[in-house]
This record gives structure tokens, C-alpha cells and sequence, in this order.
């Protein structure tokens, strides 16, 4: 298999993200018909995000995405989109910027999110660029972040693949820490050597509070009603299917 370097892997996804552009009223529609109430969107400029997250506030929680390699920049960033720009959360991506979550490059980002009350999705599975470790967002990062953080509401995005039984690990050690399913598709949970058998046994049962459901359905070009259609056909008791669908991520993000 041949590596992608940084720019070329980053023209790669640019292509994918244009075939899962839509028109505005036609994303909304397609949330309607999947019978989906509200969604978190990120990217891009926080102005543009407040601007959506306005015309659609019953439909839209907005997220701030800032850069910790910039220091004191990035924090007075993320209290401005918070508290002038009615964002609800931070997006931390070892990915993109290559810092690891438990770097201390994060930390006062993280303290500030604290201050915030606002709960922080950080980027948890393995990664395609060559010019970064694959380990980058390995799942163990975050119980070192957990320790030093136990007020934070940290929910893992991406669900820890391939690492799914540390995953597990981490979150029953730390009752602050979430686990998304983004970027899957839902149909895999339940197929066995997918690696996911661990998320599926304490998703259902220990865990069942504490796992959200994400689509990030431009990354496999799904129409989002089909990913709900997925979701739902996986062998999880009722009670637990709403708490993974609605009502943990609506605590988490106060609109319940």
C-alpha cells in the first residue's frame, strides 16, 4: 500500500468532502426524514458556525476547533467562540495538528473548557497520514487527561478503532468519559471480527449511559437516514438504543 503524504492525503479528503457537499435546505430535509432532531457540526471558521448554528438553532450545536500548538491565542479563541459566539463544545484533533491529547500543549485548553462547562470531543482512533505516528489518537491518551481532569466531560470521537477493548477500559475507569461512534458505519458494531464486540458487550450494559451517536456520514457518502436505519438494527436492548441515539448526548449538551 502506497503512503500518503500530508498534502496529498489532505487533497484526498478535500475530493471526498465536496461528493458530501449538500445544499443547506436539503441537508435539512434529509435530517427530517432520518427523524433527526439536532446535530453538532464543527469546521471552518467560528463565525460561519455561529452564523448556521443562528438560522438553525433548533437544529444545530455549534463547536469550536482550535489549534493548541498556539498557546494563549488558542485559549482567549475558545472563550470568545463560547462566550460572544454561543458555541457549546471544543473539538480537540490530534490528528490535525499532531499534538497527542494528553500533550500539555492541551491542558489549558482543557482547564478552560472546564471553566466553560463545556464538553470536549477529542479525536480517538487511528489515523492515515504517514507523517504522523498511527498511535496518535490512541485511547490510553485520554486516561492520563481523565486523571488530571475529572471535572471535563470528555467524549471520544471515532469510538477508539482499532482499540476498542482500551477504549473500553479508559471509560469504565472514568465515569467523565464518553465514547461517540462518528465515522463508522453501524452495520460493523454488531459484525463479528470487526473489533468492535467489546463497545457492543458494555454499550449494552455497563456502559449504556455513557455511548453517543455520531454519523460524520460525509465520510462514507451514507445518506443519513440509512446510518439511523443501521443503528437501529443493531442487537441493543430498547432503553439502551434511545440512550445511544438521543438521550445521552442531550445531557451532555443540555437539551434535554
Amino acid at each position: 500500500m502506497r503512503q500518503l503524504p500530508e498534502d496529498e492525503l489532505e487533497g484526498v479528503l478535500k475530493k471526498r468532502a465536496e461528493k458530501a457537499v449538500v445544499a443547506l435546505p436539503q441537508f435539512i430535509a434529509q435530517l427530517d426524514e432520518a427523524g433527526i432532531e439536532w446535530g453538532v457540526i464543527n469546521g471552518g471558521s467560528h463565525e460561519k458556525t455561529a452564523e448556521l448554528v443562528a438560522r438553525y438553532p433548533e437544529r444545530f450545536v455549534g463547536c469550536a476547533y482550535v489549534d493548541p500548538n498556539e498557546g494563549m491565542k488558542a485559549v482567549r479563541e475558545l472563550e470568545r467562540a463560547v462566550r460572544e459566539l454561543g458555541l457549546k463544545c471544543f473539538y480537540a484533533s490530534p490528528f490535525r495538528f499532531g499534538v497527542r491529547a494528553n500533550d500539555k500543549k492541551f491542558y489549558p485548553l482543557y482547564a478552560k473548557a472546564v471553566e466553560l462547562e463545556i464538553p470536549v470531543f477529542i479525536y480517538t482512533t487511528m489515523t492515515y497520514r504517514t507523517d504522523f505516528p498511527m498511535d496518535i489518537g490512541h485511547p490510553i491518551y485520554l486516561d492520563e487527561v481523565a486523571m488530571d481532569f475529572p471535572e471535563m466531560k470528555i467524549i471520544a470521537g471515532l469510538g477508539g478503532w482499532p482499540w476498542v477493548p482500551d477504549m473500553v477500559g479508559v471509560a469504565r475507569r472514568h465515569q467523565n468519559v464518553y465514547i461517540s461512534t462518528a465515522a463508522h458505519r453501524p452495520k460493523y458494531f454488531a459484525t463479528p471480527g470487526s473489533g468492535w464486540e467489546m463497545l457492543m458487550q458494555f454499550g449494552n450494559t455497563l456502559l449504556q449511559d455513557r455511548i453517543v451517536f455520531a454519523s460524520s456520514w460525509g465520510t462514507y457518502y451514507l445518506p443519513v437516514d440509512e446510518v439511523v436505519k443501521e443503528m437501529r438494527a443493531l442487537p441493543l436492548k430498547d432503553e439502551v438504543m434511545e440512550k445511544w441515539l438521543y438521550k445521552n448526548a442531550a445531557r451532555l449538551l443540555n437539551r434535554d
